[in-house]
C-alpha cells in the first residue's frame, strides 16, 4: 500500500503547486465577488436579485476593488464561509484525481524488457559487447558461449 502513495506523491510534485495555484485563482477571482455580490445584494436583510445580476460582473471584472470591500464593508463571514465550503469541494476533487493517480501495482512505470538490471558492466560477465546475436545496442549474445544460448525475440519487424 506504501509503493501507491509514494508513486501518487512522485507522479504529481508539479501538479501540487499547479493545484494551489488555480485555487488562489479561483478564491481571487470567483469566490470574493460572489460572496461580496451575495453580501450586497442582502444588505437589508432580504436578498434583491437584481442588485445580484448588476453587481457580479463588476465585482469579477474588479477583483482586488472587491477584496478590500469585503474588508472595509464588513462582508468577511460571508467571504470566509463561502471560502470554507468551496474548500471543501475543491480539496475533495483533488483527493479524487490524486487517488485515480496511484499506480496499479508495484511495478508501474518501470520498464520491461530493458538492460537496467545490470549496472557498470554487469552484464558483459554474460553478454559480449562486439559479436553474437544482438540483443539491444552494445549487448549482443555470444554464439561460443556454453549452456543455453536460446533467443526469445518479443515484439514485431516492421517492412516498408
Amino acid at each position: 500500500m506504501n509503493y501507491k502513495l509514494e508513486g501518487a506523491i512522485r507522479r504529481n510534485r508539479t501538479k501540487f503547486i499547479i493545484c494551489l495555484i488555480l485555487w488562489l485563482f479561483l478564491t481571487i477571482v470567483f469566490v470574493a465577488p460572489l460572496s461580496f455580490t451575495i453580501f450586497q445584494a442582502s444588505n437589508n436583510g432580504n436578498f434583491l436579485l437584481e442588485v445580484f445580476i448588476e453587481k457580479i460582473a463588476i465585482n469579477i471584472t474588479n477583483p482586488f476593488e472587491t477584496l478590500s470591500g469585503i474588508f472595509t464593508q464588513g462582508a468577511t463571514h460571508n467571504f470566509i464561509s463561502l471560502l470554507f465550503i468551496f474548500t471543501i469541494f475543491y480539496l475533495l476533487a483533488f483527493f479524487i484525481g490524486f487517488a485515480k493517480s496511484a499506480p496499479k501495482n508495484e511495478y508501474t512505470d518501470f520498464e520491461h524488457g530493458s538492460s537496467d538490471w545490470s549496472q557498470r558492466g554487469e552484464q558483459y560477465q554474460i553478454l559480449s559487447r562486439n559479436k553474437g546475436i544482438i540483443l539491444a545496442e552494445d549487448n549482443y549474445l555470444p554464439l561460443d558461449k556454453r549452456g543455453n544460448v536460446n533467443v526469445l525475440v518479443v515484439g514485431r519487424f516492421r517492412f516498408w
